[in-house]
């Protein structure tokens, strides 16, 4: 659907590129035969690589400066600031000075190895053997480590200049490798208006399907933008993937996040490693309708579904849902994306979501434009569920605001007609879009909202949990929200899945003609095979 709206980016000055934009252009046509999806690991262990180098230099030095050279390879005199010890040969100048030897690949593989053992945060962080493994170009492999060695990364103290560019590097990873195989990475912008809708300002943040950990950083940087205190928080965290556990390991030591991921890469469904924890916000993207999470007979009795259905084996959307409102604190909130089908799907996927609803946990369900996603252009929806809908005061910017209680409504917003053009075929949202769609959530919650917060055609609808009930707790925006004009609002899933119903009606009876003629025929004493 065209998004008529759209903001028109500012003009560019014609051959103006971006510090990071260069860099991916340099970076990229080096490449050669490597899958991307092979490729990222190497350039991201690299950026990794010449990141923690110079931080260590940078502290090495700082111990020179104080006449501490006695200190100098102690891993405490390091550590105590949080930088990671680097031995000679894991140094970036090390690397840099033997690039074009043979035997690159595995100084490298060993360089990350002897980093891993040698900091314990770094543990099962790294990619093991894989430059040697993969067999790269000698002269490609040295002219990449030349295109790294021009970032500067302590260039600008007040400036995250590697977290930059470990940022743009994830999303032009997750764009290249497409459909299917970007899930490591959740859109910056989603992840930021979550980030503003829920506001993880203190206590323990947690994300089941963490990605590359995303949700973290920008979790971080909310609370860095609102002048909060990062310690106040903690986080944690489970991946599935082996090789995107590494990635949010490292993304996140970048920043001098400090994070539970737990012991491995596991599945989050038969290996939860954070079993006891209540978290007071989860953000989380979890893999869209995913078939065959659990053996049919597996998990049905499990505690995170007490009090309410097993979710279907089928597909896994529900169970996501579940696992979260299992973990929330007594008034933690979660945001979370899910396909839309979640939103009226029926049989045990409704009987949850009726409870949910009867049991006051959605507050609000705001369905997202299409072309969002790297791996998928269809519209997804942005769940929050919350534990205490009653009303509670939330310090926030120095600033108190009460919030009213809630229990009786949902809010409904429809994004979809909102964004700008990202990347040619991507959408994205605004930083003033994000903070609009803030406002429109935190007004409707706070006292006083009836004076404040106003239904809009179009955009947003408060309705009572009765008329939801009376909707047959349907959850679809576009079943509360007005439309003046229906014909250039139509809601895709709801329309396709009406086109769906009639067409199967249609080919049964068309099975149906076809089974009366042929037995016309038999009556007949003709015999007619197909």
């Amino acid at each position: 659907m065209a998004n008529k709206n759209m903001a028109k980016k500012p003009a560019e000055k014609k051959n103006e590129k971006s510090f990071e934009e260069t860099l991916w252009d340099a970076a990229n046509k080096l490449r050669g035969s490597v899958e991307s999806s092979e490729y990222k690991h190497i350039v991201l262990s690299l950026i990794f690589l010449k990141f923690i180098s110079d931080t260590f230099e940078k502290q090495r030095q700082k111990l020179i400066d104080a006449g501490l050279e006695k200190h100098i390879d102690m891993v405490p005199a390091y550590t105590k600031d949080n930088v990671f010890y680097l031995p000679e040969e894991s140094r970036w100048s090390f690397i840099q000075k033997n690039a074009k030897q043979e035997d690159i690949s595995l100084k490298i593989d060993t360089a990350l190895s002897t980093i891993e053992k040698t900091n314990k945060a770094l543990q099962g962080a790294l990619p093991d053997n894989y430059f040697s493994r993969l067999g790269l170009d000698v002269s490609k492999l040295a002219a990449l480590i030349d295109v790294i060695n021009n970032i500067d990364t302590l260039a600008n103290p007040h400036e995250d200049v590697v977290g930059r560019v470990y940022e743009y590097f994830l999303s032009k990873f997750a764009i290249a490798e497409g459909k299917g195989k970007g899930e490591f990475y959740t859109p910056k912008s989603i992840v930021n208006l979550i980030a503003e809708l829920i506001e993880p300002y203190k206590g323990k943040i947690y994300d089941p399907c963490c990605g590359s950990g995303g949700m973290f950083v920008q979790s971080m940087k909310f609370i860095e933008n609102h002048k909060g205190n990062k310690k106040d928080v903690s986080v944690y965290g489970q991946e599935y993937t082996g090789a995107t556990y590494k990635l949010a390991k490292m993304n996140l030591a970048i920043r001098g996040i400090s994070a539970n991921l737990g012991a491995a890469a596991k599945d989050t469904f038969a290996n939860d490693q954070h079993e006891t924890l209540k978290a007071d916000f989860i953000m989380a993207n979890p893999p869209f309708n995913q078939k065959d999470w659990r053996a049919s007979d597996e998990l049905v009795d499990d505690h995170r579904w007490d009090g309410y259905e097993a979710p279907p084996s089928s597909n896994a959307n529900y169970a996501w849902i579940l696992h979260m409102v299992s973990k929330l604190s007594e008034n933690g909130v979660a945001g979370f994306i899910l396909s839309n089908g979640a939103l009226s799907g029926d049989g045990t996927e409704k009987a949850i979501r009726k409870k949910l609803i009867e049991n006051n946990l959605v507050e609000a369900v705001i369905i997202l434009p299409r072309s969002m996603f790297y791996t998928t252009d269809i519209s997804v929806t942005l769940w929050i569920l919350n534990k205490n809908k009653k009303a509670h005061t939330v310090p926030h910017e120095d600033v108190t605001r009460n919030y009213r209680d809630r229990e009786e409504e949902i809010l409904f917003m429809d994004l979809r007609q909102r964004g700008e053009p990202f990347e040619k075929k991507y959408v994205q949202f605004s930083e003033q879009d994000i903070r609009d769609f803030a406002d429109t959530l935190h007004t409707w919650q706070q006292e006083g909202a009836e004076d404040k917060y106003k239904d809009i055609a179009e955009y947003c609808y408060s309705a009572k949990k009765a008329e939801v009930a009376a909707k047959d707790y349907s959850l679809v925006p576009s079943k509360y929200i007005e439309f003046i004009n229906r014909d250039e609002n139509v809601d895709f899933d709801e329309k396709m899945e009406s086109l769906r119903s009639d067409f199967s009606s249609l080919l049964s009876k068309e099975e149906q003609s076809k089974n009366d003629l042929l037995n016309v025929f038999k009556e007949l004493g003709y015999e007619i095979k197909l």
